[in-house]
C-alpha cells in the first residue's frame, strides 16, 4: 500500500510529511534533506534577518531540486520584508503562524505559491479557508514551542468536519503510528517538528539533540501562561524560574527573562538556561538519524499500521480504512 493523499498533489511531494519550520532549527540543510527524502522541508523564517532568509533559500535550491518551503511568523516586526524575499525567490510553499496571511494571499497566488497556515482552532480554520489557504495545518497543544489549548486528537477531526481544504495534523506526531492515527482522523498529512530536530542534517547544537533523545514522557512543561503566549519546552533551570514568575503573574519579567533563550539553546547548546522548545513526542525519540530515514520509517510504519488495523486489545484486526491514490 502506498499512502498518497491530496496533500501530495498540492505540494508535489512523494509523501504527505511536512517538516516543521522551527526558528533557529530549520535551516536550508534540514529542509533540503527532508525534501530529498520525499517530504516537504521548511526553512524557519521566524525572526530571521531578510538577507539571511534569502541566503538560506538560495542554499536550499543548491541542495535540492525538489519543492521546499519557508515558515513565516506574521507578528515579526519586519514581516513585509520577509514576505518580499519569499515572493522574489518564488519559494514553492509558505506556511504561516501567529496570524492570518490573508493580506498577502493575492501576491502569493500570483506566483503560484501554496499557502498553509498553522491553526489552533476550528473558528480560525474556517477564516483561513475563506481567505484562500491551500490547506490548513492544525496544531495541538502537544507540540513544542507556542501552543493553543486543544489537543491534536480532539482538534483535527473537528476541523476536518468544518472545512473543505485538506487538513495537516501537527503536535504529538513522531512515528508511523502517529501518522496513521492522524490519517484515520481525516488528516491528509502530518507536520513533524521535534523528531526532525534529531535528524543528522539538523544544525542545532548536539547537546540539544542528546537532551531530546534522553527525554522521558513527562520531561516537557508549558510556561508563559501569564503572558497569553504559552510555550512548551523541556524542563531545565530556566523553566523553574519561569514557573515562579508565571505563578506570581509577573508576565513582563517572564517575557524579559525568556528573550534570546531559544537561540542560546539551539545555537550555543545551553540546555539548562536556554529555551529547549520540543514537543511531548520527545519521549519517543531514541536516536539521531538522517532525515530521509525518518521520513521513510514514518511512512512505512504508517502503512503497516493502516494495513493491519488495531483492535481494542492492542492486537491486530482487519483494516477498516486504507488510504488509496489521491485520497484525502
Amino acid at each position: 500500500m502506498t499512502i498518497h493523499t491530496q496533500l501530495c498533489d498540492i505540494l508535489q511531494v512523494e509523501h504527505p510529511v511536512i517538516q516543521g519550520g522551527m526558528a533557529w532549527v530549520a535551516t536550508a540543510e534540514l529542509a533540503a534533506a527532508v525534501s530529498e527524502g520525499g517530504g516537504l522541508g521548511l526553512i524557519g523564517g521566524g525572526n530571521m534577518p531578510t538577507d539571511v532568509l534569502r541566503a538560506e533559500i538560495r542554499k536550499a535550491k543548491t541542495l535540492t531540486s525538489k519543492p521546499f518551503g519557508v515558515n513565516l511568523m506574521l507578528l515579526d516586526a519586519h514581516i513585509e520584508e520577509l514576505v518580499g524575499v519569499v515572493l522574489e525567490e518564488r519559494v514553492p510553499v509558505v506556511t504561516t503562524g501567529a496570524g492570518n496571511p490573508g493580506v498577502y494571499m493575492a501576491q502569493m497566488k500570483e506566483r503560484d505559491i501554496k499557502v498553509l497556515p498553522v491553526c489552533p482552532s476550528v473558528a480560525l480554520a474556517k477564516r483561513l479557508e475563506r481567505v484562500g489557504a491551500d490547506a490548513i495545518i492544525v496544531e495541538g497543544m502537544e507540540a513544542g514551542g507556542h501552543i493553543g489549548e486543544l489537543t491534536t486528537m480532539v482538534l483535527v477531526p473537528q476541523v476536518v468536519d468544518a472545512i473543505e481544504v485538506p487538513v495537516v495534523a501537527a503536535g504529538g506526531i513522531g512515528d508511523g503510528r502517529g501518522m496513521a492515527a492522524a490519517l484515520m482522523l481525516g488528516a491528509a498529512g502530518v507536520q513533524v517538528g521535534t523528531r526532525f530536530m534529531c535528524a543528522s542534517e539538523c544544525t542545532i547544537d548536539d547537546h540539544v539533540k542528546k537532551r531530546i533523545v534522553r527525554a522521558g514522557d513527562r520531561d516537557t512543561i508549558v510556561t508563559g501562561y501569564s503572558t497569553g503566549h504559552p510555550c512548551r519546552v523541556i524542563k531545565n533551570k530556566l523553566t523553574r524560574e519561569l514557573e515562579k514568575l508565571d505563578k506570581d503573574g509577573k508576565a513582563e519579567e517572564l517575557e524579559k527573562m525568556g528573550t534570546g533563550r531559544l537561540r542560546s539553546a539551539m545555537r550555543d547548546g545551553d540546555i539548562e538556561w536556554g529555551s529547549v522548545m520540543a514537543g511531548e513526542i520527545a519521549g519517543l525519540v531514541c536516536e539521531i538519524t538522517p532525515a530521509a530515514r525518518i521520513v521513510a520509517e514514518m511512512v512505512a510504519g504508517a502503512e503497516r499500521a493502516l494495513a493491519a488495523g488495531m483492535d481494542l486489545t492492542g492486537g491486530h484486526s482487519a483494516p477498516s480504512v486504507v488510504p488509496t491514490a489521491a485520497s484525502s
